[in-house]
């Protein structure tokens, strides 16, 4: 390269447009999570809300009871497990923003799974393990395929039967049919044929359990916010 044009470039990125571009390139992801503000619980998504600005993301608390059209201005919403679902129902399904939830009763009315409960979404009492299925993928977090130790402790863990077209990363182990990680790109059939408006994944959390996250567990966590956030392809 000549001298004269490497001049040019770092002039051009002098311009008050390069570096506004630059600045929006750099620009800080916001998140928003959805909680009930009176439910005890609501400590566990706080922890969730200093890991991830740990992570460099910008964190709210925001209350199931505010209209959703807020999320809007975020980039990633999560759906915490400690909010009352019967009150939301289907409030997000159409948000035009990429959706991360933990609870499994939202999966069927977010369009992510099948209407029957213990059939296409439900709880695992007691898990311990995963069963990755698909790995190398942006939301296996670098785990090897095959049983991963993903809880501290035997704990509850969320799981759906998602449509065909989700990825499917994890699976509770001998319940293939029970996933515990998956997620639906921008565009892709859901359940009942309804189409993600932008990315939706679910994970394997229940009420109380991010602090009951092994390392691996918590890989997967990661993964799964970054995936869903568009930070990982």
């Amino acid at each position: 390269m000549s001298r004269r044009l490497r001049l040019a470039i770092l002039l051009l990125a002098a311009l008050p447009g390069a570096a506004a571009a630059a600045a929006a390139a750099e620009r800080t992801p916001t998140i928003l999570i959805v909680v009930k503000p009176d439910n005890p619980r609501v400590q566990a998504d706080r922890a969730i809300k200093a890991h991830l600005e740990g992570r460099g993301y910008r964190v709210a608390l925001g209350s199931q009871y505010d209209s959703p059209a807020q999320a809007a201005a975020y980039d990633l919403v999560l759906l915490s497990s400690n909010i009352r679902s019967r009150d939301l129902l289907g409030a997000y399904r159409q948000l035009a923003v990429p959706v991360m939830t933990w609870e499994s009763d939202l999966l069927d009315d977010m369009g992510m799974a099948g209407k029957k409960a213990g059939r296409d979404f439900g709880k695992a009492s007691a898990e311990h393990f995963v069963w990755l299925v698909n790995a190398p993928h942006a939301l296996a977090g670098g785990l090897p395929a095959g049983i991963n130790t993903v809880y501290v402790k035997d704990a509850p863990m969320n799981w759906g039967k998602p449509g065909l077209g989700a990825a499917i990363i994890a699976t509770v182990p001998g319940e293939p049919d029970q996933a515990v990680v998956f997620g639906y790109e921008k565009g892709a059939t859901m359940d009942y044929e309804s189409i993600a408006p932008a990315r939706r994944t679910m994970f394997l959390l229940d009420n109380e359990t991010f602090a009951n996250l092994a390392p691996a567990g918590l890989a997967l966590f990661d993964a799964a916010i970054d995936w869903t956030a568009g930070r990982a392809r």
